[in-house]
């Protein structure tokens, strides 16, 4: 089986799994809300911290750093809970939220290290590529690009396994070796996909400017909504197919839930 294939198969997997268990849709809602939360936390002190004129002061770059590594923790700390649920659903489990909140409450400390790691290392690539010319920002954009890519599988380790970010790490890299066309090529899918999602958004949007008065207010509105459910929806299915990638590089047997799937088929023939 080829990787377009492979990373098809588990596509269509992971989108009925969405679509037949709807509530997992609800792990980026939660995650959304928590990062206003944070926002309104950190950035209304930050406005309050800049100098006569008008320009941020040293507590505000603290507080500037405080948001985006608690932002970052509060995005890794749902998507881990998400990630414990996909799993029980790929294995023909009965997931919810609250399962997947108590799961993610148990690991808080197993994926601080990684929460803090990862922003870390986006916080130093940023400030470098801000500091670069032209050819110097592709070059970090690159660099970044391959660390997300090799790190794409550590938190469904540090879930799924119990080791700690050292380990998930290394396990990680090991895992994109054998799966990196998968990892590219899924993402890239899931890219395509929210997009045309998102299509009817502009659409409206056009419609509503073409007629004007409360028509183009009810359009907006429309279009609004429907882009944030594109929105939620891509950004879960992005996790559950994280997961099932995780699966597929592990070289787990399939489950029964993938006895008449193609993901199950996917897993047969990798083993």
């Amino acid at each position: 089986m080829g990787r377009f294939g492979t990373s098809w198969r588990m596509f269509k997997a992971s989108w009925h799994v969405l679509r037949s268990r709807k509530e997992l849709a609800v792990f980026p809602v939660l995650s959304g809300v928590a990062s206003l939360l944070v926002a309104i936390v950190f950035l209304t002190p930050a406005v309050f911290t800049f100098n006569d004129a008008n320009q941020p002061t040293a507590g505000s770059y603290v507080l500037f750093v405080a948001f985006y590594l608690v932002t970052a923790y509060v995005a890794i700390f749902f998507n881990a809970a998400l990630i414990s649920q996909a799993n029980l659903a790929l294995s023909g489990g009965d997931p919810s939220v609250a399962g997947g909140l108590r799961t993610a409450g148990r690991l808080w400390l197993r994926i601080l290290p990684w929460a803090l790691l990862s922003a870390t290392v986006s916080l130093i690539l940023r400030a470098i590529e801000e500091r670069l010319g032209f050819l110097g920002r592709i070059v970090i954009g690159l660099v970044g690009m391959a660390w997300n890519l090799v790190t794409y599988l550590v938190l469904p380790v540090l879930v799924l396994e119990g080791v700690g970010t050292k380990d998930a790490v290394r396990r990680s890299a090991a895992m994109f070796r054998g799966t990196w066309g998968e990892n590219v090529l899924g993402n890239a899918g899931i890219g395509v996909f929210g997009f045309l999602l998102f299509l009817p958004s502009v659409a409206l949007v056009a419609l509503g400017a073409a007629a004007g008065g409360a028509t183009l207010w009810a359009c907006v509105i429309v279009a609004v909504v429907w882009g944030l459910l594109v929105m939620i929806t891509v950004a879960a299915l992005s996790v559950i197919y994280q997961t099932a990638l995780y699966r597929y590089a592990a070289d787990g047997v399939a489950a029964p839930a993938f006895a008449d799937t193609d993901l199950g088929h996917a897993f047969r023939q990798r083993g």
